[in-house]
């Protein structure tokens, strides 16, 4: 089967709805739809349980501008994210919609298991330099905070793990064919979607070695007070990048409609 629908994000920036979070149209140019697609594979072990396997894309956009509240709409943050997920889950039906031996049959469901997504980050590269003359010679420093540090920002890509869980409806018709709407709510182990936090991990620091430490192959930068001063400016990166509340982890939720075609010889369960 496949599905279709949208998706949105709650988290440390934008607005705080848990679904159906209406797109900013005056800056679709910038953020695009909030969209979900997807394609489903499922397994009936019974005309009530269902495991699947969903293959999905979610295009996630957050903008503090439509907030209802007044510090985020001051702050002004926005952003967007491409997520990639894949996950098993697992179904159960209130009524036997999965018997393919009978046609036009409905039935709430609900639904849990567990996924991946691989999903775009900020990550920071901290370059230690040392003062260098007009002619671009590296000067030895004159203390422990006589050195400079530039940073950089740019994209790379992680994974983390999701719990999606949810309920919808399914209507079988035509013996092979059946139709579904479901919310579905994914809450990660993640506060990154948003580029909210930096980790520690994501700082990628780097040191000059035009003066190395005595009778090393180190740069000066890394050893002794230099190399505390560097890993004090990182902290305060990492301080200063850090938005809301860190504990509290980013949820990706949906709503989606989807069509299936049942194929294979029917089954003959056992009651």
């Amino acid at each position: 089967g496949i599905r279709f629908g949208t998706s949105n994000l709650v988290g440390d920036v934008g607005k705080t709805g848990y679904l159906f979070q209406t797109p900013n149209f005056d800056n679709i140019s910038e953020s695009g739809l909030p969209a979900y697609g997807g394609i489903t594979y499922r397994m009936n072990f019974n005309p009530y349980q269902t495991l699947r396997f969903d293959l999905g894309y979610s295009h996630i956009a957050f903008d503090d501008r439509d907030a209802k509240e007044e510090y985020r709409r001051n702050r002004k943050l926005f952003g967007t994210n491409n997520i990639l997920e894949a996950s098993a889950i697992f179904e159960y039906y209130f009524f036997p919609v999965n018997n393919e031996q009978e046609n036009g049959l409905f039935s709430p469901y609900i639904f849990a298991g567990g996924g991946a997504m691989m999903y775009d980050v900020t990550q920071a590269e901290m370059a230690h330099d040392f003062r260098r003359d007009t002619n671009g010679v590296a000067q030895a420093p004159v203390n422990e905070l006589d050195f400079v540090t530039t940073t950089t920002y740019s994209s790379n890509k992680k994974v983390s793990a999701y719990i999606p869980f949810g309920a919808g409806v399914k209507y079988k018709f035509n013996y092979n064919w059946a139709i579904s709407a479901e919310v579905m709510f994914r809450p990660t182990f993640t506060d990154q979607l948003d580029y909210s936090d930096i980790y520690e991990k994501d700082i990628k620091p780097t040191y000059n070695a035009d003066i190395l430490a005595p009778s090393t192959t180190t740069s000066l930068l890394q050893t002794g007070v230099y190399y505390s001063v560097s890993k004090e400016r990182e902290a305060e990166l990492l301080k200063n990048r850090s938005i809301g509340d860190p504990n509290m982890k980013d949820w990706v939720n949906s709503f989606t409609l989807g069509i299936s075609y049942s194929f294979g010889r029917p089954p003959c369960y056992c009651e």
